[in-house]
Formats: C-alpha cells, sequence, structure tokens
C-alpha cells in the first residue's frame, strides 16, 4: 500500500512539472517546448520609459544621448482583463496637434485613425509576470520607430522574452523628449552608425540594473546573460556591429539589412530578407547572402521568394497598400506586377522561425532543433543553414 501510494504521488508530481507555466522559470526542464506557430502562453506587457547615457552627449541635441524605449514583456493572467494598448499609447505624454501632424505626415492617417485600425497583443503597464526571461534588443529601421515592429515583439513576449526597443534619437523617423519631436535628421546618419552599437550595449547595462533592483517591476526578471540582439534594415546592420562589439550578447536575429562586412563570425545567426527588396536592391540582398556564407558558427538565412523590405515591418498594419513587401508590386527584374506573400504567411514565418532559434539558441530548448531542420513553406521561402549542430544538418539533408 505504501509503494502504491508513493507511486501515485510521483505520478502527480511529474503532472504538475510538466503543466507548471513555462515562464514560472525559464530554466524549468522542458522536454516540449511551446508551438513556434501559435502565440505562446503568456498574455503580453509594454511599457515606455526613457534611459538617458550620461556618458555620451547627442551630436544632434548636444545633450546627454537620450534614448525613449519600449519594452515588451510576460505579463501577468490580469492584464487579459485590461484595455488592449492603442497605437497613440505609443506616444508619451499623449498626441498634441504638432505630434499629429508628424503622424499625418509619416502615415497619411492621424493618431485617431490610425487607432481605428492598429492591432497589437499587448496590455499598457500590465504587472510583470513572476519568472526570469531572456533579453531581447531590437533596434529599429533609418528613419524608422522602436514601435515598427510590434508583429514580432508581441509575439516574442507571449513566448517568454523581454523585448527592448529605443528610438535611436535623431535617426527615427521622430522621437518625443520632454514633449518635443525630435525628426529624422538624414545627415546625422554617421553619426548614428556610430551611435546605434553603444545605445545597445548601454541598453544592455540598464537592464542588468533594472534586474538588480533598479526598476522594481523587473527585479529579478530579466536573463541578461542570455541576451540576443535583433534589428530591422539600420537595425539589422546595427545588430551586426553591436554582436562586433559586444560578446555579452549570445545571439543575432537580423531582418532585411547587413553591412558589407563584420568581425563576429561566430555568434549564433538568424538573417532574413525578402528576394524583391527594392530599398536594399540587388547589392543589399548580395551583402545578407555574403555574410550568411562567410559565417563560421550557426547561421540560418531565411528568403521570403514574394518578400519585400517592408514585410519584415507593421506597415501591413497600417497601410495595405505600402509597397516593396506589402500588397502590390513589381518583380525588379521583369517589372510584372505580383502580390508580395500575405501579412497571415509572412508574419507567422518570420514570428516561428525567430521563436524556435532564440529558443534553441538562448534557452537551450533542444526540442526547436527539428522545426529549425525544415523549409516549412517551400513555395513562399527559402532557408538554408550553416555550421550547426551535426544532428540539424543530417535532418535539413533528409528533408530537402
Amino acid at each position: 500500500m505504501r509503494i502504491r501510494i508513493i507511486g501515485s504521488i510521483t505520478r502527480v508530481l511529474v503532472i504538475v512539472a510538466v503543466l507548471s507555466p513555462l515562464g514560472a522559470s525559464s530554466r524549468t526542464v522542458k522536454t516540449t517546448p511551446p508551438d513556434p506557430l501559435s502565440a505562446g502562453p503568456f498574455p503580453v506587457g509594454v511599457t515606455t520609459t526613457v534611459f538617458v547615457d550620461t556618458s555620451r552627449t547627442d551630436s544632434f541635441t548636444k545633450r546627454p544621448r537620450t534614448l525613449v524605449t519600449e519594452i515588451w514583456y510576460p505579463a501577468t493572467e490580469e492584464a487579459r482583463r485590461m484595455p488592449r494598448n492603442k497605437y497613440s499609447d505609443f506616444i508619451p505624454g499623449g498626441v498634441t496637434p504638432e505630434i499629429d501632424e508628424l503622424i499625418k505626415k509619416t502615415y497619411k492617417l492621424s493618431a485617431a485613425e490610425i487607432d481605428k485600425i492598429y492591432w497589437n497583443e499587448a496590455y499598457r503597464n500590465a504587472p510583470v509576470r513572476k519568472g526570469r526571461f531572456p533579453l531581447v534588443i531590437f533596434s529599429h529601421g533609418n528613419g524608422g520607430s522602436r514601435n515598427q515592429n510590434t508583429f514580432w515583439c508581441d509575439y516574442l513576449a507571449s513566448h517568454g522574452y523581454i523585448i527592448v526597443s529605443p528610438d535611436h534619437t535623431g535617426n527615427a523617423r521622430w522621437t518625443i523628449i520632454n514633449g518635443k519631436p525630435i525628426v529624422f535628421q538624414a545627415g546625422e546618419r554617421s553619426n548614428s552608425a556610430k551611435d546605434r552599437p553603444l545605445d545597445v550595449s548601454f541598453l544592455l547595462d540598464q537592464m542588468i540594473r533594472w534586474d538588480k533592483g533598479a526598476d522594481k517591476r523587473f527585479a529579478g526578471r530579466v536573463d541578461t546573460e542570455r541576451a540576443a540582439v535583433t534589428g530591422m534594415s539600420f537595425g539589422s546592420y546595427t545588430a551586426h556591429w553591436a554582436a562586433d562589439q559586444e560578446p555579452r550578447f549570445k545571439a543575432m536575429v537580423a531582418m532585411s539589412g547587413a553591412p558589407a562586412s563584420h568581425t563576429n563570425l561566430t555568434v549564433p545567426s538568424l538573417r532574413m530578407l525578402g528576394t524583391e527588396d527594392r530599398t536594399l536592391g540587388v547589392a543589399g540582398n548580395a551583402a545578407i547572402r555574403d555574410n550568411h556564407s562567410k559565417h563560421t558558427g550557426p547561421s540560418y538565412l531565411l528568403e521570403l521568394k514574394n518578400g519585400g523590405h517592408f514585410s519584415f515591418t507593421d506597415m501591413f498594419k497600417i497601410n495595405k497598400h505600402f509597397g516593396d513587401g506589402v500588397g502590390e508590386g513589381k518583380r525588379r527584374e521583369t517589372n510584372e506586377p505580383f502580390e508580395f506573400t500575405s501579412m497571415e504567411t509572412t508574419y507567422k514565418i518570420i514570428n516561428s522561425y525567430s521563436v524556435a532559434f532564440l529558443g534553441y539558441y538562448l534557452k537551450g530548448e533542444k526540442g526547436y532543433l527539428g522545426f529549425l531542420s525544415e523549409n516549412h513553406w517551400p513555395d513562399v521561402m527559402t532557408w538554408d543553414a550553416k555550421g550547426v549542430p551535426p544532428e540539424a544538418r543530417a535532418a535539413m539533408n533528409g528533408k530537402r
């Protein structure tokens, strides 16, 4: 009888271990990670903060380098009863007539009009979930914004990551500091190229401080020892440069952009591009492929056959006919009209491979190896890997 009771208790304990929420401890051993094709188990919180690097003087403002920063994170279940975040909630201090004019100039719509069509999965200032979650720092494109990739940030946060994304002051489309907009400065690009990797390292330092208690909400929540640097377009250049300069980053995700060369050829990397990208053009896409081919560490290359530059952004949400990845386009080589891959398929591809890649290389979730070993959408994308574990290469060879 005693043996039977112990056996029953053992079975119960095993069931509890398997059914425990993934975020209760990001180091909990799990045999099967969450399906990368579906949003993760956690509601998502989002909050805006401002970091000031007093060690640097901004080349444009002539003041200490100031970064308005958005943070996405796994939230408590209480979040599901809160109002959903709106586009206008990303504006610190609210939408003034001056700022609304900037929004109209950028998107041809007012903030109120965007609020009616804009969707996201986050709840503003929701309580932070208990657990310890890997850090992902995201860098926006040239003239982009910290909230240009909410489709991706929401998804990662739901799978147990904390995503930190700054406006790179002077290189963002516009950023609000002390109630005043600082608009994009084309002449600051070369300075921004120097500032951006430093911005990223500075934010990593700040999140270490937050994890140690500088912000009580995130104390003990941010696993900065498992950090990835990521970006889109000029932000993808930034991710490469930051990986070169900052050994604390353990992985890189680079969307639609790459420098001609870089030095860290061993950091696990996931690169993405759109074949029909008119912003980067032939030379820009060639640089991405070349970076992949020269990488000696784990490197994955995802290419959307009918993708463009803005396939890797939120632009689908705001203007479904924007072009260069969104809506209708013309082939670069033949000028033949065609439709870019739909938002639903594009986002599912980008999100699922990102979750599998970061899950494997940051969290050590070996169950994602099978997903990374296969091209799940051969009709709309190509998939290549090099320097990956032998078992992954064997699996890929068997499925091609």
